[in-house]
């Protein structure tokens, strides 16, 4: 009798495959192939980005035919999304959605708006039950050009995040196993992240396993207030999964450093304990556990890691100027003797207890996402494995068991955060510090950070702020469109009563020119900025509502368009 398989692993790796501007693109992404090919656990779902022409999407299918012998390339935008997933196992359909906030055309020069970027959608069989489905979403949200309070691009993460977890919700929703994969362009326990977690039924599966793994780089404002050691290139992988920005990749050396490598050049090495201010993890693996009661168990993750960091064999540069992210999920039937009675103390997707020559502490408790470092003691920083009476260390099994609200609701991986009178949170700053969540997230289930009431208000507030910018821009690209007609009727006026003259050329020209740059400008504020104001609008009634709906309160009225006017 044909059976589901017992583990799905998985990676996600953006590539860096961009036409013309990636350097040694096609040896690289031939490579990529050829290693994804031989990898040790062979991967059934792979999720690519930046893989921008069919020509690299092509290479890399010949390479891993035989494992991953299905695929799509999604299309979108004027350039293409970037966007491919292979499988092991038959992609019963595909979708593409993009998302409605996504770059400004005036940017051109870096791209967003013009690739379309979204997410990719498949819906993957991998097996013969009615609920034997993955549906995976592959993504990668516009990345952070600004940094610091005036990271006007942070908005855009914003929606792009609410949408993906809307998307994440409704498979759910259906009984699926999901997996959402991709480039985020966020760190850990950002408000992004938070949304994603808060507002689907998803867990980060890096954090399941290592949930005191850090928060950002180095020099992050939250990472710094968990005062930990700065973390060595090693550490950095193993423990904090910091697939970017880190020594070990030689797109982030300086030329100097570059140009030790090459074709019959000795390999250039970095020594592991080499002090990494830079790296962190914007790449992610997110999953659910299944529908429990259609899948009769339930899909826990088992193993996480760093992978592709080997060097081009000849080369001996990096693969990407990302490294990959990997996740093993393993399926745990449900016990003919599990009742509800002695299931209700485990926490849902609990992993089972993991020890590794590569990993210096026993993840802690799920309840225990970020640990105020100024009570740490020496124990509680390097625990023992074998003190079984530390809390924090102790470890639960879904081998025969799974929660109590897995059954019940067998899509959900945690309960919803419920009001509690805990002292609140101030989430109105832009970096949480550690003992915020330490404080909140005390003595509760959800191991995901809770997403209060003022998490939603400052979600309305970068709105808030964005909507006054995009405004302000309608009207200035307009008032600029009238101004260059006027001035070109100026200069018409000015040829008739000078029409012999090398002036009027001149007047003809500028005049010209000046009318082009008004219109493109004056189309920009009439379809543009009108389609992103009205896009600002519908995220704000959604993030409302929500708010809304946690409070107790009406939901908000739909006052339709009162804004009419092109500028």
């Amino acid at each position: 009798m044909e059976t589901h398989p017992n583990e799905i692993s998985v990676v996600t790796l953006n590539c860096w495959g961009l036409k013309y501007i990636s350097k040694l693109r096609r040896e690289r992404l031939s490579e990529i192939g050829r290693q994804l090919a031989v990898a040790n656990p062979q991967p059934q779902i792979v999720a690519l980005q930046e893989c921008w022409t069919q020509e690299d999407y092509k290479s890399i299918r010949r390479e891993t035919r035989f494992i991953l012998p299905y695929g799509k390339f999604y299309h979108s935008g004027a350039f293409g999304g970037g966007l491919a997933i292979l499988s092991q196992w038959p992609i019963d359909e595909s979708s593409m959605f993009r998302y409605p906030l996504n770059g400004r055309p005036t940017a051109f020069w870096r791209g967003d708006w013009f690739v379309g970027k979204g997410v990719a959608h498949a819906k993957i069989r991998y097996g013969p039950g009615p609920k034997h489905v993955v549906e995976v979403f592959n993504t990668h949200t516009h990345a952070p050009y600004e940094s610091g309070p005036n990271d006007s691009y942070l908005c855009h993460r914003l929606a792009q995040a609410w949408e993906m977890s809307k998307l994440l919700r409704g498979a759910a929703e259906r009984g699926h196993l999901v997996l959402a994969l991709g480039d985020f362009n966020m760190i850990p326990l950002s408000l992004e992240h938070r949304i994603i977690t808060a507002h689907s039924p998803v867990r980060d599966t890096w954090r399941v396993l290592r949930p005191d793994s850090s928060v950002g780089p180095a020099d992050h404002p939250a990472e710094k207030a968990r005062r930990r050691p700065i973390p060595t290139a090693k550490f950095n992988i193993q423990e904090n999964g910091a697939a970017s920005d880190g020594p070990y990749n030689t797109w982030r050396w300086s030329k100097e450093q570059q140009k030790l490598l090459g074709p019959g050049k000795p390999e250039v090495t970095v020594p592991p304990d080499t002090i990494d201010h830079r790296g962190k993890r914007l790449d992610y693996v997110f999953a659910n556990s299944g529908d429990a009661t259609a899948l009769n168990g339930s899909w826990s993750v088992t193993r996480t890691a760093v992978g592709m960091m080997m060097r081009h064999p000849e080369l001996g540069c990096s693969l990407s100027d990302h490294f990959a992210m990997e996740a093993t999920l393993s399926f745990h039937p449900i016990s003919p003797n599990a009742s509800a009675n002695n299931l209700s103390h485990l926490t849902p997707i609990q992993p089972p207890k993991i020890l590794s020559s590569n990993m210096t502490a026993i993840p802690r408790a799920d309840s225990e996402i970020i640990t105020d470092s100024l009570r740490l003691t020496s124990k509680e920083e390097h625990p023992d494995p074998s003190d079984e009476t530390d809390s924090r260390l102790e470890t639960r099994t879904m081998s025969t068991h799974i929660p109590t609200y897995a059954l019940q609701n067998g899509t959900f991986l945690h309960i919803p955060s419920q009001p509690s009178p805990r002292p609140s949170v101030d989430y109105t700053r832009s970096s949480p510090t550690s003992k915020d969540f330490t404080t909140h997230l005390s003595n509760t289930e959800d191991t995901s950070p809770a997403f209060p009431s003022s998490a939603y208000d400052e979600i309305l507030a970068v709105v808030q702020k964005y909507d006054r910018r995009e405004r302000s821009q309608m009207s200035w690209r307009g008032r600029h469109f009238f101004a260059s007609v006027a001035v070109w009727v100026a200069c018409l006026v000015g040829v008739w009563f000078n029409p012999h003259n090398y002036v009027s050329f001149i007047l003809i020209l500028v005049s010209g020119l000046w009318l082009v740059a008004g219109t493109i400008d004056g189309l920009l504020s009439l379809l543009f900025f009108k389609s992103e104001l009205r896009a600002l609008k519908e995220l704000k009634w959604e993030v409302i509502n929500a708010k809304a709906s946690i409070g107790g309160v009406a939901p908000p009225q739909d006052e339709g368009d009162n804004d009419e006017r092109p500028w």
